[in-house]
């Protein structure tokens, strides 16, 4: 079979597993209204995990039929690692739910999941040869293992932000309401990147700049209309709208300004249909949701966060500290470097070993372990959207 007609499969499968998601959210849904009978909510969580299997099992081929294509595990480029990592989350969920029965964390893992697959859209797709420090099998190890530690974790964010939404007063205002609704506002960002990418994608829009980088003539496309223009670039498609301001010339790596751009539409949009929905329910996010969840357990709740941790934590440890140091010292004769990916590798280690001291020996369980969990998971998405787009460093050819 040629390259190309597995790549046609691989990215086919892709799409048909996000689908499938899609549409078992809508089945775990189901599960939370109290109008329907306990046999009936039983049956849609039936369903629910049934095709949230099948699209798993269409991810697997997607994984497989790409690591043919390109002779090696597809884990190598921040498309490849991203649509990964959202196959981890949904991995742990399935997992998870034959554990604890829960299909209100479909409802919300499923979503994450699905996100973080199109986030990974904005990324080059093409299959390339690796550049020699990637030629090591300890980076497929490395990498693999990583992004399941962070999707078991990204679990435990799901339970902690239900919790939330659960046990938070949400009759007044404070600093806890406050707080949860900028944590789903910010879901609603990654909404409106979803929304304005797939809209612009369907009308084909496509402008091309030229810039200069490091000294040599870059090419970059835009797949969005350029708010941002990249930095010192010059618009060469006829008739594409000219950028309102260049991105600031400290964004490093490869399209940063395409992918600032992207920031720009996706704060723009998801802000849009965050207003919009708080004028149709005239209230925050977060109390119209409360009600929908007042029958799920809040002990069941921050009981899954914390096993989510203990099994993802020591998965993380041995993927981002252990693995990655013996890939290091072979690709680059060294353990640790200070790079900005290791730091934040670091970091996140370090808050989840805080996490797990703070819940054994302080007692911080219910809503502060909530609130770590969430907090957690914003460190993961900052190492993976930020230091990414703005820091350079060893691991800016991904």
């Amino acid at each position: 079979m040629s390259t190309s007609m597995l790549l046609d499969i691989s990215n086919a499968m892709l799409f048909t597993a996000f689908i499938l998601y899609l549409i078992a959210t809508f089945f775990f849904g189901a599960t939370i209204r109290d109008k329907r009978s306990k046999h009936k909510k039983g049956i849609a969580g039936k369903i629910g995990i049934t095709i949230t299997i099948i699209g798993f099992l269409a991810q697997l081929v997607y994984f497989i039929t790409r690591w043919m294509a390109s002779g090696h595990a597809p884990v190598s480029n921040l498309f490849e690692f991203t649509t990964f990592l959202g196959m981890s989350i949904v991995l742990a969920f399935i997992i998870i739910y034959f554990i604890y029965k829960t299909g209100v964390l479909g409802l919300f893992a499923l979503p994450v999941a699905m996100i973080i697959i199109a986030y990974a859209s904005i990324f080059p797709t093409e299959v390339s040869p690796l550049v020699p420090s990637l030629q090591s099998y300890w980076l497929q190890i490395h990498v693999i293992t990583v992004s399941l530690g962070q999707g078991i974790l990204a679990i435990s964010f799901v339970a902690g932000l239900i919790y939330l939404i659960r046990q938070i007063d949400q009759t007044v205002r404070s600093k806890r309401t406050t707080w949860l609704e900028i944590v789903l506002f910010t879901i609603f960002l990654f909404i409106g990147f979803i929304v304005s990418t797939s809209i612009f994608n369907f009308m084909d829009y496509e402008a091309t700049f030229e810039y200069t980088e490091q000294n040599a003539l870059t090419t970059t496309e835009y797949h969005l209309p350029a708010i941002a223009g990249p930095a010192g670039g010059e618009l060469m498609t006829e008739g594409a709208m000219e950028p309102w301001f260049e991105a600031p010339g400290w964004m490093q790596g490869e399209d940063a300004g395409r992918k600032f751009n992207t920031v720009i539409w996706s704060f723009l949009t998801g802000t849009l249909i965050y207003l919009l929905a708080r004028l149709v329910l005239r209230k925050r996010i977060g109390k119209a949701m409360q009600p929908l969840l007042k029958n799920v357990k809040p002990d069941l709740l921050d009981e899954i966060n914390y096993r989510s941790v203990t099994i993802g934590f020591p998965v993380f440890t041995l993927g981002g500290l252990i693995f990655a140091s013996i890939w290091a010292q072979i690709a680059w004769d060294r353990f640790w470097g200070w790079d900005p990916k290791e730091v934040w590798a670091l970091i996140t280690w370090f808050f989840y070993a805080a996490y797990l001291h703070l819940r054994l020996s302080r007692g911080w369980h219910g809503e502060k372990s909530a609130w770590l969990a969430v907090g957690g998971f914003a460190i993961i998405l900052f190492n993976l959207i930020v230091v990414n787009l703005v820091f350079a460093g060893l691991h800016s050819y991904a």
